[in-house]
């Protein structure tokens, strides 16, 4: 009998994470851990999950390897580098050529920094997991860097203070690359984009319980208005409909991932009765959840 599925694994804890995966090695510092892909051979899958930490990754020779994050299926191509926040769904296919280097880590090993951490590095954006295609020349360019930071954290099994100096450096090295740079245009911040990044992070924590612009305003500690009119700006949409998506895409990797039923999904997601969650279903998705269900099985 087929075990049911009734949720998307949650790892807040690195080495939780890694234990799901076959990696025979664990970080002795939680906050940080550093692996070297030509050390693990073998094709890997895992099936979708979100983790409660930051990814970064510089990858070549990744031949069949694939990456799907919210709704998005992506195939790998050659060399990347990419960057990931926090709660993301994800799933993965590395094929066993790929080669390259893998970095988990908390902002709180980045304590003693006192700009905000996402502000700082846009590049770590909550609602998209951020790509960036490199030649071999680029990757060629930048794996020195990984380097000096992966031979300080294996220098000491428990003493990161060196690699963590030397990792917010690759950090700035990455903001002032060409790659990046390329691309600066849409990762600049001006107030109104840093309160919605900040509005953005509060709904991905609070959606269940708070369902209002009103509300997340008074956590920001902000007017209706200027919160409303700060979320417009930075993304063309409305304060409201970024809560309502939220709710959406939650209950869309629910319908997708698990086998709840829909009334089940409903109480999960906080709405007092299975039909009140059909018609907000509907009225955002333009689709019962059952049907959404079985396009999604088809697709499959």
């Amino acid at each position: 009998m087929t075990e049911k599925k009734e949720y998307i694994p949650f790892y807040s804890d690195i080495n939780c994470f890694l234990s799901s995966i076959p990696v025979i090695h664990r970080s002795a510092n939680p906050l940080l851990y550093c692996m070297r892909l030509s050390e693990h051979s073998g094709d890997i899958y895992k099936a979708p999950f979100r983790r409660g930490f930051f990814f970064l990754a510089l990858l070549t020779s990744t031949g069949n390897t694939r990456v799907a994050y919210n709704d998005a299926n992506e195939a790998i191509k050659d060399s990347f580098l990419v960057f990931q926040s926090p709660n993301t769904v994800y799933s993965f296919f590395r094929d066993k050529n790929t080669d390259g280097y893998l970095i988990y880590f908390k902002d709180e090993c980045f304590d003693f920094f006192k700009p905000d951490f996402v502000n700082e590095f846009p590049f770590f954006d909550p609602l998209n997991t951020n790509l960036f295609q490199l030649t071999k020349e680029q990757y060629k360019e930048l794996a020195p860097h990984f380097e000096e930071v992966f031979t300080a954290y294996e220098a000491s099994e428990l003493v990161y203070n060196v690699a963590i100096h030397k990792f917010m450096a690759l950090l700035y090295q990455l903001k002032g690359s060409k790659v990046i740079q390329h691309r600066a245009v849409n990762l600049q911040l001006n107030a109104h984009h840093v309160l919605t990044k900040k509005f953005v992070v509060l709904v991905n924590m609070h959606y269940l319980e708070k369902r209002t612009v009103e509300e997340f305003a008074e956590l920001l500690t902000v007017s209706n208005g200027y919160l409303s009119k700060s979320v417009r700006i930075a993304t063309g949409k409305n304060a409201l409909s970024l809560i309502n998506d939220r709710i959406i895409k939650e209950a869309k990797l629910m319908i997708k991932f698990t086998d709840l039923s829909i009334s089940e999904i409903a109480f999960r997601l906080n709405f007092s009765d299975p039909s009140n969650f059909g018609k907000f279903f509907r009225k955002y998705a333009h689709c019962s959840p059952l049907i959404f269900r079985s396009s999604e099985k088809v697709k499959n």
